[in-house]
This record gives C-alpha cells, structure tokens and sequence, in this order.
C-alpha cells in the first residue's frame, strides 16, 4: 500500500496531538517533514532538514521524541505541562544520556503517567533530554528513589545540534 507525504503528515499530527495535546501535531510536524519508512511504507521516522523529529514505534504507534523534536514541543507547550524539573546539580549528567531519579525531580506535571513520552527540563526550563516516565507525576514526587524517567536522548550525548 502506497502512503502519500499529505496523508502520512496527518497521521503523525493527529498521533502527536492525541499523545501531547490539540496543536502539539502542527507546531512538532511543520509543513516540510519528511519521512524514513520501514519495509511495508509505514512511517518510521520524522524528519526536517534531515535532523529527526520523532520514530513512530510500530508496537504502540505511538511517538517517541529525539532532542531536536523536544524543543519543538517546548516551545509549544507551556511550563510545566510534559516536563520534569530536575536539580541542577545533576542536569549535566541527564544532558549526557543518563536516567533521571525521582530522588533529583524537583518538580512535575502532575498530569504525567506512566509511560509517556516526557521533557527533562533543568530549574530554568532549559531542555536536558527527552525520555520515558518509569513512574507518574505523583509518585515521582512521593518516591525517593528510583529511575523516574529513562532518558531516550541527552542534549549532549552526541545526538544534539544546538539552534
């Protein structure tokens, strides 16, 4: 089955505003993305000007965020929706690829569950790395300790190009 280019940017904008809220899709996925697809012409990943936006997993259908997608997002959603706030002093750590421990959240969107795709954010809102929350925002908030988001992709591990 052939996908066209307009079809599939509909797609990703309706699983991104589904996953992220009404308008996330069109602010993450402008007009110009392009697409890498797997074997069977599904959309694998999301591209402008060649850096990677997103990967659409082919498990959930859902959309896991590279640095360069979640600074799109940041922009467009504001503090604190999708974020965690960890301190400071372990921002370079989680900026390099590391996990994040709920012992080091300072603050949350409580709306977080579980599972979602998530912002790493330092106490000036400055975006460490993207990853997926291993606990919802309320029991990062009660734990002390434990992985509370498993970082995907550090602003400096290699992955980032800076604006």
């Amino acid at each position: 089955m052939e996908y066209s280019q307009d079809s599939s940017i509909r797609r990703v904008r309706v699983i991104a505003d589904y996953q992220f809220g009404r308008g996330a899709g069109e602010i993450l996925f402008p007009e110009g993305c392009t697409f890498i697809r797997s074997s069977t012409g599904r959309v694998r990943q999301i591209l402008l000007e060649g850096e990677r936006l997103a990967t659409l997993r082919a498990q959930d259908g859902r959309l896991t965020l590279s640095v360069a997608g979640g600074r799109r997002l940041q922009r467009a959603l504001p503090f604190p929706l999708r974020r965690v706030v960890v301190k400071d002093e372990v921002a370079p750590f989680i900026a390099g690829g590391r996990s994040a421990f709920a012992r080091h959240v300072i603050g949350v969107d409580p709306s977080i569950r579980a599972g979602d795709e998530v912002l790493i954010v330092d106490g000036e809102d400055h975006l460490l790395a993207t990853g997926s929350a291993v606990l919802s925002g309320e029991e990062v908030m009660k734990f002390n300790y434990g992985v509370a988001v498993k970082v995907r992709e550090g602003r400096d591990s290699g992955c980032f190009r800076e604006e």
